[in-house]
């Protein structure tokens, strides 16, 4: 899949259990960050209903890497702005979400609710897993090398706890992937989405 945003995603991908969402409208509404960021917002939710100011104050406080109280009035607005007259009603037309321009409210549709939305965010400081991945292949094989040709000193450990030792780190590996997959990259499964820091 491609990127979404070139700021800092990888990319995003979708565990689609609900076909109402077609691919081009998932592609199409997960490559604005403020969308995902709504969307993030909202998964918090559930099924809840969300006056559409307080969606604005908490995706610009996340866009500006702010706290809400120390937003500016043009901060908010902007973002209010931008919701109500493009994204919620492109959102809305998509199935992403209902969205009740009488009262000012949104919530997720049944499909959206249901659905798990990943984004496979970097901020500079991680490294991707699939070159994770291929650093921990590289290691493997030179030992594996290394202990086929007598290789000095990496015949000092014996096949048997070679075996247990990258065995094991797969298997930590593995946990940890599925960990930073399923609790740090799913939208709405954290106070912060992936793109936002901890900071």
């Amino acid at each position: 899949m491609q990127p979404v945003d070139q700021r800092n995603e990888d990319a995003t991908t979708v565990d689609d259990s609900d076909q109402e969402l077609s691919q081009d409208e998932l592609l199409t509404i997960l490559s604005n960050q403020r969308r995902r960021f709504a969307i993030h917002c909202l998964k918090q939710q559930a099924h809840d209903e969300l006056p559409v100011s307080e969606l604005a104050e908490q995706v610009a406080g996340w866009e500006n890497n702010k706290e809400i109280e120390a937003l500016t009035p043009n901060e908010r607005k902007r973002v209010r702005s931008a919701l109500r007259q493009f994204h919620l009603p492109k959102m809305a037309d998509s199935g992403f979400v209902e969205y009740d321009t009488t009262r000012g409210t949104v919530s997720l549709t049944e499909a959206t609710a249901n659905a798990n939305f990943y984004v496979d965010s970097l901020t500079g400081r991680e490294i991707p897993w699939g070159l994770y991945y291929m650093g921990f292949s590289a290691v493997s094989a030179t030992c594996l090398v290394g202990l086929w040709v007598d290789l000095y000193p990496l015949t000092m450990v014996s096949p048997r706890l070679y075996g247990v030792f990258f065995v094991t780190a797969l298997a930590v590996s593995s946990i940890g992937h599925f960990y930073d997959n399923y609790y740090r990259m799913r939208l709405g499964a954290r106070d912060r989405p992936p793109e936002v820091g901890d900071g």
